[in-house]
């Protein structure tokens, strides 16, 4: 394709993301991203320090030259927010995808330290305040997304965000395979971001049992349960998913009501869900709770990340 696409951005072979999973990306899955021509992002917060999260860059960057980025949480959930940022401009990460808040302050400091920012939005109203801030690049989060899925399918959402910004649009969501990348790529998107097809890796560190649950459920069996961080989240729809069901309770509801209390009821779903979701990845009991999006219907087996990603390009090229 003749127009700039994420490649030219990155300079990188292949315009995937390897979209940063909270929990499931690891320092394994960036450097093999990397080698496989593509480029992986990991949460900042999978680190349980922020001098952790500085020894992490370091060791990905003494296996690779190439670039991979950092997801940063930048709103007052995140406590370590401030440093997190602190150290990425410092380290130099070749970008920063930012979540759940207002970008502002990302922006400005990484403009300064010459790293690059990507924005998740859901909407266009967001897609436009990012882009006025100076934004690198939009991350279009559309209803097909895993994880903290947005409300509108890439159908509408994409072709709304092409058209009206200036700044490249990257697509995330509803993507298993090369010719789903070409569909994107064709509505004007420079790239995408895939998740849920690299948890089932030899490079993933989750369990066995939640690389099988990826490859015996399929897109059928993704739902979006509130239980876990309060906010909408992509579950597989285990029978103990069904058990608890997938709603907040009345008291939560109830509690979330009060303007004194909401933060703090948020934050502390924020953090039970999350323990609970850590040890689901890592420690798999009849309670496992495990986080995917539609694009499990694609995993059949476990591979490594550059047998996915030839697959990907294979598919890609074909459709030329």
């Amino acid at each position: 394709m003749s127009k700039l696409t994420l490649c030219d951005i990155l300079d990188i072979q292949f315009p995937v993301i390897v979209a940063p999973m909270f929990l499931v990306s690891n320092e394994k899955m960036l450097v093999a991203a990397a080698n496989a021509g593509c480029t992986g992002a990991i949460p900042a917060l999978n680190y349980r320090s922020t001098e952790e999260l500085r020894a992490g860059i370091r060791r990905v960057k003494a296996q690779t030259s190439k670039p991979f980025g950092i997801n940063l949480i930048v709103n007052k959930s995140n406590i370590y927010y401030k440093k997190q940022l602190e150290i990425l401009c410092e380290e130099k990460v070749a970008y920063v995808i930012t979540s759940l808040g207002s970008p502002e302050e990302t922006i400005a400091a990484c403009k300064k330290a010459g790293v690059k920012v990507f924005c998740d939005v859901t909407d266009l109203r967001f897609a436009q305040k990012v882009e006025a801030l100076g934004a690198d690049a939009i991350i279009a989060v559309n209803r097909e997304a895993g994880g903290h899925a947005g409300a509108i399918s890439y159908k509408d959402l994409l072709p709304t965000l092409v058209e009206n910004c200036k700044i490249p649009v990257i697509s995330a969501g509803g993507v298993s395979n090369g010719h789903e990348i070409r569909q994107m790529m064709d509505l004007g998107a420079v790239g995408v971001s895939m998740g849920s097809i690299f948890i089932a890796t030899v490079e993933s560190d989750v369990t066995n049992e939640y690389k099988q649950a990826c490859i015996d459920y399929g897109a059928k069996d993704i739902v979006m349960t509130k239980k876990l961080s309060g906010t909408p989240c992509t579950v597989i729809n285990t029978p103990y998913v069904q058990s608890i069901g997938t709603e907040s309770s009345w008291f939560e509801n109830l509690l979330n009501k009060n303007k004194k209390l909401k933060k703090w009821v948020k934050a502390f779903v924020f953090s039970r869900g999350m323990k609970h979701l850590e040890k689901a990845a890592f420690g798999a009991t009849y309670k496992s709770v495990w986080c995917a999006g539609p694009s499990i219907e694609a995993v059949k087996e476990v591979r490594s990340i550059q047998a996915i990603v030839d697959q990907l390009r294979t598919e890609f090229n074909s459709g030329q």
